[in-house]
């Protein structure tokens, strides 16, 4: 036993010094300016190569870290102590995926040799995963092999890790269909997903995959609300497609939260926004789940009914403020939709505006009809965000201001449903 442990330990260190001395190679590897183009063609096809084989290392590594249940003894889950040993979070899930998966033996073996590279495996991987979901019967050890090697045959043919996924697909949609209940992959709900997570700048990484009626629900709506809606002189919508399409799905989710708002029962709307504001320091505000904001932004959420605002002392009391009610009552609403008809910037339905406060209700504003007026979402961020203002105008109307970046002259326009007057008649 003690020959065996004297064996074991000296392999171990055997490895540890070639591994030191493949870094020490990297290091010190130079390119130079003088080398021709098959030269650097020739250098980077052995840079891949040896970028193959650190790959499938590491994702053998993984696998035995999670054998030897090493994760478990820091108190992280496996893609965790990866991800703080320096993983992008991505990399950290692909070698999570590839170390654990079991009966790859022949893909091993075409990794270990660098001829395929950890995207295309963990493609593989993740495809015979979807092909076992998706099979009414149970995968057996034949028919995975098969699978297995249908995979692996595209990625020797040079196909892309997203055509060997759609290949999977494939595969799995002739399985489901040799059911008499069997449903395509675009038609099976059980196989939609919905996931998010915040990234490290404190936004919102959002990914689905959804059945085709899902997908067309969602489709529709969002092309119904992202149409270009042209700026107040008439020019063209500044806003990219995408852009387009965010500001849209902020709408649906809006008027998602009318509907499910019930102060009846709870102190916080169902499916509300919690915001927090420290009376004495108002940088400090902060979302429940996405974390901090700017006061801009902070004042920007005043005016939506969505919104719950609590604004507290040092030690996270609430305060009475002492003034009225933050959020405009049905009956201002009723008046400012009979006023304003629809968004006064550009005339979006009033059914997706929110009553806006022209000076800020976190800075003391108002709620009343003077201090008012109806902005759609993303007319509403380019006020608070982009540079345009609002301000009540001598004939009780809105009027608005663009930015000098829009109009040098900065030239106030009336509200939308007021443009058919002459700005010198408009009294």
């Amino acid at each position: 036993m003690a020959d065996a442990t004297v064996e074991s330990t000296a392999e171990i260190t055997y490895t540890a010094a070639i591994l030191a001395g493949v870094v020490d190679l990297l290091a010190e590897l130079r390119t130079g300016s003088d080398m021709t183009g098959p030269q650097a063609h020739a250098a980077l096809q052995q840079i891949l190569l040896i970028r193959n084989l650190a790959d499938h290392h590491a994702a053998t590594l993984t696998g035995d870290l999670d054998r030897l249940g090493v994760a478990d003894g820091k108190g992280r889950r496996l893609r965790e102590l990866l991800v703080v040993m320096g993983c992008a979070p991505a990399v950290a899930s692909r070698f999570v995926r590839i170390g654990t998966a079991t009966d790859i033996d022949s893909l091993l073996r075409h990794a270990a040799d660098g001829s395929i590279s950890s995207e295309h495996a963990d493609a593989i991987v993740r495809g015979l995963s979807h092909i076992a979901s998706r099979s009414p019967e149970p995968v057996d050890a034949d028919m995975r092999s098969a699978q297995l090697m249908s995979l692996m045959s595209w990625s020797s043919a040079g196909m892309t890790p997203a055509q060997i996924t759609d290949h999977a697909r494939t595969i799995a949609n002739e399985l489901a269909a040799d059911t008499d209940d069997g449903k395509p992959a675009a038609e099976d709900k059980a196989i939609n997903e919905l996931g998010y997570h915040k990234t490290d700048d404190g936004r919102l990484d959002v990914r689905a995959n959804l059945d085709a009626v899902a997908g067309e629900k969602l489709h529709s709506l969002v092309e119904a609300l992202s149409a270009p809606k042209p700026q107040p002189d008439g020019s063209h919508d500044p806003r990219p497609a995408e852009r387009r399409r965010a500001d849209a799905l902020e709408s649906i989710l809006e008027l998602a939260q009318k509907d499910l708002a019930d102060e009846t029962v709870s102190c916080k709307p169902t499916g509300g926004v919690l915001l927090t504001i420290p009376a004495d320091a108002p940088k400090l505000s902060a979302l429940e789940f996405m974390g901090s904001v700017t006061p801009a932004t902070a004042k920007a959420l005043g005016c939506d009914a969505a919104i719950t605002v609590v604004i507290v002392d040092g030690e996270q009391v609430p305060l009475n403020v002492g003034r009225g009610k933050r959020l405009f009552t049905p009956s201002q609403r009723k008046a400012l939709l009979l006023r304003d008809e629809c968004c006064v910037k550009c005339g979006a339905p009033a059914s997706r505006t929110q009553a806006h406060h022209l000076v800020s209700w976190v800075d003391g504003g108002p709620t009343d009809l003077d201090n008012g007026c109806l902005l759609c979402t993303s007319c509403h961020h380019d006020v608070h965000d982009r540079g345009w203002d609002v301000v009540m105008g001598f004939d009780g109307h809105p009027w608005l201001t663009p930015p000098a970046t829009v109009d040098p002259r900065r030239r106030p326009l009336p509200a939308y449903n007021r443009r058919t007057l002459r700005l010198d008649s408009a009294a």
